[in-house]
């Protein structure tokens, strides 16, 4: 029994190999670039000769990294919460109720998904002007709460979908309003499929770009992406292992919130595909 196992844990490993390398080897590349000298960033040869640890913190000091970490952190954060308190009451509405528009409200919004931001980017800088808001990160932070609206409701309700209605009866006949029956039955149920959608919601506005450089004009606001792209746009000379050291370091909180969520990942996406 133990011997068949080791087999298919050496032949799953193996399937799974390529994959592995696939994706791990962009890292590779920029870590092994943010560690090498500067004189040896642009030579043939892979490996440093010796490891510069101290390039993460000339990077760190020089480019103004530390901030642009803050601000990615605040707009992230500001979209996923707002995203989430949004969509809870909107997609247990969907879930619970049936009203006049119904199906033409789940068309809509599966057809706002369709919709590149690149498309209103005129008109929301023009909005955004007009209201003086021209270098506001919070500002930033709710476009992108409302960019993620429309895929939260839909993620949650196809989730609340699969909660038997039979647990909310239950705490109608024993005297529980609606709201805390949502507060102390419901929304606990819900908190994989929260997660999940959390997750979503928190890498799409990390990695947003094409909103914050419309919006975003000095480099005291720049959020991560933004602030990458300047390290390379307009520049004769181009510090490659900043780059890469910079690139790499904005993936770790990423990397972290998965890690840590991981367990609620994959029970909500396995929950939710019980519909």
């Amino acid at each position: 029994m133990r011997k068949s196992k080791l087999v298919r844990s050496v032949i799953a490993w193996l399937l799974l190999s390529p994959l592995i390398v696939v994706t791990l080897f962009p890292f590779a590349v920029m870590f092994l670039t943010a560690v090498k000298p500067r004189p040896e960033v642009l030579s043939p040869t892979w490996w440093p000769s010796e490891f510069r640890w101290s390039n993460f913190a000339e990077m760190w000091v020089a480019t103004g990294f530390g901030r642009a970490l803050l601000n990615s952190l605040y707009v992230s954060v500001l979209a996923t919460v707002g995203a989430i308190i949004v969509a809870i009451p909107a997609a247990y509405a969907m879930s619970r109720f049936r009203f006049a528009g119904y199906g033409a409200m789940r068309q809509f919004l599966l057809i706002s998904q369709m919709i590149s931001s690149i498309v209103l980017v005129l008109g929301l800088f023009r909005l955004i002007a007009a209201w003086g808001l021209i270098e506001s990160t919070t500002a930033v932070g709710v476009v992108y709460m409302a960019f993620n609206v429309a895929f939260n409701v839909w993620m949650l309700q196809s989730y609340f979908d699969t909660i038997p209605r039979d647990l909310e009866e239950a705490a109608w006949m024993e005297g529980a309003g609606r709201w805390l029956t949502l507060r102390k039955v419901f929304l606990p149920l819900c908190l994989p499929a929260i997660a999940v959608t959390a997750i979503f919601t928190f890498i799409n506005a990390w990695n947003e770009f094409i909103i914050a450089l419309t919006i975003l004009r000095s480099q005291e606001n720049y959020t991560l992406p933004i602030q990458v792209f300047a390290l390379v746009a307009g520049r004769y000379t181009i510090e490659w292992h900043h780059v890469m050291a910079a690139a790499l370091l904005a993936t770790l909180p990423v990397a972290v919130l998965f890690a840590w969520l991981q367990r609620y990942l994959v029970r909500g996406l396995a929950l939710g595909a019980v519909k």
